[in-house]
């Protein structure tokens, strides 16, 4: 009796945590949802800066901005590492700081000064304790939609050490959101400022006239434009995270339902073998009394 009692105490157990990942689990599916859609409807905003762009840039007036000029030598680099932080998200953070530890090896190797934004407590916690990285900044308990001071926090801090010379390159490393079943750690460089030319500017761009200047409409839009491509990182990777948290506690709640149906097994068969003794036994007695 006492093994069918432990049994039954360990179901209950599995079951309450069942019900725990199963409940995180529909949690990061409906937060994944929520972070692609905020992606998507940044698009036109996005496409718009595009336009902009292209148009100033064939009159040349990108050819002259601080956040344009790409430096003959690399000598100096900022790496933004944007983590979790929470655990539970599979192998999402293992693969962040396994990309960022590759480019920190890479910059000592060619003899490159490397400073460090840590996004997430657990990339907080990663970079502290290397002894060799200079910590510009640290973020954490971010919002899923990471708008307002705390994203031009981030950009600010960037730009200000570009604009200063004590950075040549900004890069980012986050996980890329490819689709439900693949997400991968990558690296994107944030400054100097680039973009992908659009073939063609609408007559409304091209006619357009800039007030108070074309040269102050570029700084507004060059300084968005950096904006928006940290905050799409940010999303994607917020996405990256509960993709992979929900598949994480799908396995879990899988291993649950594995495990209770195992222990259910073993209690039936202990109670089995439990009225079975007791048969014998009854049998036993029946006999003795002949």
């Amino acid at each position: 009796m006492s093994s069918t009692r432990a049994l039954k105490s360990r179901i209950r157990s599995v079951k309450s945590t069942k019900q725990i990942t199963k409940a995180m689990q529909l949690v990061a599916a409906s937060k994944m949802r929520k972070a692609q859609d905020a992606e998507k409807a940044m698009e036109p905003y996005t496409s718009a800066a595009r336009e902009l762009l292209t148009h100033l840039a064939a009159q040349g007036e990108t050819d002259r901005h601080p956040l344009f000029q790409v430096p003959e030598k690399v000598r100096s680099r900022l790496l933004i590492v944007v983590g979790t932080d929470k655990g539970l998200a599979g192998a999402y953070d293992a693969n962040v700081l396994k990309l960022y530890t590759k480019q920190l090896m890479e910059d000592e190797a060619a003899g490159i000064k490397n400073q460090t934004i840590a996004i997430g407590r657990r990339a907080n916690r990663f970079v502290s304790r290397l002894k060799s990285v200079t910590v510009a900044a640290a973020y954490q308990d971010l919002p899923d939609d990471p708008s307002g001071t705390q994203l031009r926090a981030i950009v600010d801090t960037a730009i200000d050490a570009f604009n200063t010379g004590d950075i040549d390159v900004v890069d980012i490393v986050y996980t890329e959101f490819l689709s439900s079943v693949t997400q991968q750690a990558t690296v994107r460089r944030i400054l100097p400022a680039g973009f992908e030319k659009m073939a063609e500017v609408s007559e409304d761009v091209r006619t357009a006239e800039f007030e108070p200047s074309a040269e102050e409409v570029l700084e507004a839009v060059t300084y968005r434009l950096v904006e928006a491509q940290v905050y799409y990182y940010l999303l994607t990777a917020r996405a990256s995270e509960y993709i992979m948290r929900m598949l994480a506690m799908k396995n879990a709640t899988d291993n649950a339902n594995d495990l209770i149906d195992d222990l259910t097994l073993a209690m039936n068969k202990a109670r089995q073998s439990a009225i079975t003794q007791e048969l014998a036994e009854i049998s036993g007695g029946v006999e003795a009394m002949k």
